[in-house]
């Protein structure tokens, strides 16, 4: 007879789903579809979850599913089950549960190097060894393709890069493939769109994708279970190593030893080596000289913040691959209200979306607006374009329509100009989108203001102490 577990046990196996969950998804996808979730009770091997709506599960079980199951294998073991308990509003606060088991099939791409198991296209014959340590994520995420990242200058070098390589791994100059740069800016998508081309037309390719974090633990683990020749023996089969966030193996001179041999030999033999990192070789810390010598073999390519167009290309995309229709003018506002990542673009949107369904609302500019002022309220308080004008128009008793008007009249003029001096001051938004959202005068007219402000300062003191009480809003 299967044992129900306690309420305490439920919120353990749900909170180190959690764990897995949180560490694969941007923080505010997190906080948008999984904090929401409670946990009802384990039966065995099946996890009930209770969601909030119809709409919450459909969206999960769309775009969440196969990592859902790579929780519940990290919590339960492969053969656990989920089952949802869905809230239908029918205002008699009873829940009609839906139950939906999420596949247990893993993925074919490959085995589990923990283990050392065996796999038809290495010949090998190593036998299952604790079978209880750490799932290593060695296959690749098929939602991550060429077709679905999105080119612009920002990108242009690394994207065009990787897909010579995918389309002819270890023969290009391009090896080892380096690609840097900032988080959320598609490094990751690069690098498994790289192996995911490979995989799909070179059968006889083995690729392996990991993060330098996940390789370190699992040489950890060699060490502990005396299995290091296996661990190394394993690496040195593959024909496409891919490595995530190399920065990681910093100050960790042993992986790194380990890690300078299994290069060398699959570099010498041909093999296409990738890597990714948020910064240049030249910038990294507490790596060994011979590997940044190393890294510097092939190409070395950054991914850099995405302009405008790029923003706007990408989240008509993310509305595209989501079914959904936004007008244009929402899509512009965010595209100039949100210069940072890629990764912060798309949360955005499911962000929108959220809102739009939980409270029944059109998607259109103000709740745009009120989306992106929940998301960037933190502790630090960030001064977004949006509480800049407010804080003038409350101090100078003007509307925000007077400071995106035409009106050249001086009680709004020079507000205007203060309110842009402030936005350059306080935001990382260009000049072209500062300007947006005053009205749409283009990037000129703020340079006009900031330089007017900056004039007014060195002739009249009161300018300099009005900024000063501005600022202290902000704080």
């Amino acid at each position: 007879m299967e044992r129900v577990s306690t309420y305490r046990e439920v919120d353990q196996i749900w909170d180190a789903c959690l764990r897995v969950i949180q560490q694969h998804i941007p923080d505010e996808s997190f906080k948008t579809w999984f904090e929401p979730i409670r946990p009802l009770k384990i039966y065995g091997k099946v996890l009930t979850i209770q969601v909030p709506s119809q709409f919450f599960y459909e969206w999960l079980e769309d775009n969440y599913v196969n990592l859902l199951r790579k929780a519940l294998d990290y919590a339960i073991g492969r053969d656990g089950l989920l089952e949802y308990s869905i809230i239908v509003d029918t205002g008699n606060d009873k829940h009609q549960p839906l139950t939906m088991n999420v596949s247990t099939q893993k993925s074919p791409n490959y085995s589990r190097p923990d283990n050392f198991a065996t796999d038809p296209r290495m010949g090998s014959n190593h036998k299952d060894k604790d079978q209880d340590s750490m799932n290593l994520d060695t296959y690749l995420n098929p939602n991550y393709s060429f077709d679905n990242f999105i080119e612009g200058d920002c990108n242009r070098l690394a994207r065009s890069a990787g897909f010579a390589v995918a389309q002819r791994p270890g023969l290009t100059s391009f090896n080892p493939l380096m690609m840097y740069g900032g988080v959320g800016l598609g490094k990751t998508h690069l690098v498994q769109a790289i192996g995911n081309y490979i995989m799909n037309h070179f059968d006889n390719k083995l690729v392996l994708y990991v993060s330098s974090e996940k390789f370190t633990n699992q040489f950890i683990n060699s060490i502990k279970n005396n299995t290091l020749q296996d661990f190394t023996d394993f690496y040195m089969k593959v024909d496409v190593l891919a490595i995530d966030d190399v920065q990681f193996l910093s100050g960790k001179e042993k992986t790194q030893d380990t890690f300078f041999h299994i290069f060398n030999h699959l570099h010498q033999l041909g093999k296409q080596i990738i890597m990714t990192s948020d910064r240049p070789p030249r910038e990294l810390q507490g790596l060994q000289d011979r590997l940044l010598s190393r890294f510097k073999w092939g190409l070395t390519a950054d991914l850099q913040t995405p302009d405008f167009e790029t923003r706007i290309a990408i989240l008509q995309k993310k509305i595209q691959a989501e079914g959904i229709s936004i007008d244009y003018d929402v899509i512009e506002y965010i595209a100039h209200s949100v210069n940072s990542n890629v990764r912060e673009l798309e949360g955005v949107i499911v962000s929108l979306m959220a809102q739009a369904s939980l409270t029944r609302r059109e998607i259109d500019v103000e709740l745009a607006k009120n989306t992106l002022r929940n998301i960037v309220m933190n502790e630090d308080k960030e001064v977004t374009i949006d509480t800049i004008q407010e804080t003038i128009a409350d101090y100078f008793q003007v509307t925000i329509a007077d400071l995106k008007s035409k009106s050249r009249k001086k009680e709004v003029v020079y507000p205007r100009q203060l309110a842009m001096f402030l936005a350059k001051e306080y935001t990382d938004l260009p000049l072209k989108s500062i300007g947006y959202h005053f009205g749409g005068r283009d990037h000129s007219t703020v340079i006009h203001s900031i330089q007017s402000i900056n004039l007014l300062m060195d002739e009249t003191p009161d300018v300099e102490e009005t900024l000063q009480k501005l600022r202290s809003y902000f704080k």
